[in-house]
């Protein structure tokens, strides 16, 4: 997935300002140049997909750049593409195998059952929670 982002220019005293127009309250910012903006813009997108995913909000579309150009908020910006794993957005279940010590497995499936979960789901919860 690739949504578009806007990046005002810094200098030697002001950092390079990153919005991502599609994302609502999703920024950034970078202190070395540009190509620390777009790496930086990446984790903020995945960080607010992630926390949206978590509330049970809709991820929205990547706009077309054409169409976000014509804001006048933006005149003057530079505009990239950062590009977001799909996997990151994916609900399919996907078999893993780890491996644990087994006093570490014990210990994981007591909790699990105390939870009232199965091990993966426990393991989910775990994460997602976190």
């Amino acid at each position: 997935m690739k949504y578009p982002i806007a990046i005002e220019p810094g200098n030697a005293t002001t950092a390079w300002g990153v919005v991502v127009p599609d994302l609502p309250g999703c920024f950034s910012a970078a202190d070395s140049g540009i190509d620390e903006a777009i790496d930086n813009a990446k984790e903020a997108i995945e960080l607010w997909i992630e926390t949206a995913l978590d509330l049970g909000q809709a991820i929205p579309a990547p706009s077309a750049i054409t169409e976000l150009q014509k804001k006048r908020e933006f005149k003057g910006w530079v505009w990239a593409v950062a590009s977001i794993d799909p996997a990151l957005l994916s609900d399919d279940i996907e078999r893993v195998n780890i491996t644990l010590p087994k006093r570490v497995l014990a210990r994981l499936d007591a909790k699990a059952k105390a939870f009232g979960e199965t091990r993966s789901g426990y393991i989910a919860h775990l994460a997602i929670s976190a």
